[in-house]
């Protein structure tokens, strides 16, 4: 990765290698943040009101190329899967022509390029984890959206990456470990969804298999380095089994704890379908790039912990 200079930041050393993310609070970015402290990456986000992906090409173009990227990760999107499905303009607008301006982007900043994808990109019907060749079928919006921008990005910038991820979780934002817990300090009993199976994926995790990706693509000009990848959590698990997985890592750490009642994803309908199954075969990742998040149940228990903390501290999550 090259060195460069930035109008927009303050000095840094030589050796530093500035990464470029858009968006500031989602779960992927503030990860990064989190894991690059005090090493030799500068991560520089870039979101709104600075960088808007329903804006123009060039001013999207511009913004990024101002920050003087040596690896630009396209994290931020439009992730409302069910608002999607009356919003369709502006998911396209973000998820496909957006994501087509930030790899035009990192193209013309001469940097690679790692964009964040979805395993909405399938229909779930597969009896088995999907691997990267399978045929792409969405069935919402959302997936739609996306599916449409990896192509746009994979067609912009042929120094790209695409990572598709699922099932996200961390101590930012809102994801299910957090809403869990929550409820949890409510009730005793909680309906969770037992019909659909995929790989709850650690942010923290995902931050560290995209570091990874982008050291081998600075190092390597290979074409099998680049395409479309799956990187997800080792271990698979339906909802319902998630979530008896962080009640079990809360009362271990003193936390709130709730019996599941597991229920079929006919009783919690929701305006977009859900993929039955979000499995990811993450192989080819992991043989090309030596990139292998760990198993769920070993990630999970110090993301309770991060959010069980302020609760004792007397804060708010």
């Amino acid at each position: 990765m090259r060195a460069s200079g930035s109008a927009c930041s303050s000095p840094r050393r030589a050796e530093q290698v500035r990464i470029v993310v858009t968006g500031r609070q989602g779960q992927v970015v503030r990860s990064l943040a989190d894991r690059t402290a005090d090493t030799d990456i500068e991560i520089v986000p870039l979101g709104r009101p600075e960088l808007d992906l329903a804006g123009t090409s060039g001013e999207i173009v511009a913004t990024i190329t101002d920050a003087k990227p040596d690896i630009v990760v396209s994290a931020a999107a439009y992730t409302q899967v069910d608002r999607a499905e009356t919003d369709r303009e502006l998911a396209f607008l973000v998820n496909e022509e957006g994501a087509r301006s930030v790899a035009r982007a990192a193209r013309e900043a001469g940097a690679p390029l790692i964009h964040l994808s979805t395993d909405y990109v399938f229909d779930g019907a597969k009896p088995t984890p999907y691997v990267e060749d399978d045929p792409t079928e969405p069935t919402g919006i959302y997936g739609a959206s996306k599916r449409a921008g990896e192509r746009a990005v994979l067609a912009e910038h042929r120094d790209s990456v695409v990572l598709r991820i699922s099932w996200i979780y961390s101590p930012f934002g809102t994801n299910f470990v957090k809403t869990m817990l929550r409820l949890a300090g409510d009730r005793d009993e909680i309906a969770v969804v037992a019909d659909q199976r995929g790989n709850p994926s650690s942010a923290f995790d995902i931050a560290d298999g995209i570091i990874a990706v982008a050291r081998n693509l600075a190092s390597s000009s290979h074409s099998e380095h680049r395409g479309i990848f799956h990187m997800a959590g080792a271990g698979e698990a339906t909802w319902a089994d998630f979530a008896e997985g962080i009640f079990a890592a809360s009362k271990a750490r003193g936390g709130p704890t709730a019996k599941v009642r597991r229920i079929a994803t006919a009783d919690y309908p929701t305006a977009a379908r859900r993929p039955a199954n979000s499995r990811l075969d993450w192989g080819k990742l992991a043989r090309i790039h030596g990139v292998q998040l760990p198993d769920w149940r070993s990630s999970v228990g110090p993301i309770v912990g991060k959010l069980l903390q302020p609760v004792r501290d007397g804060g708010n999550n």
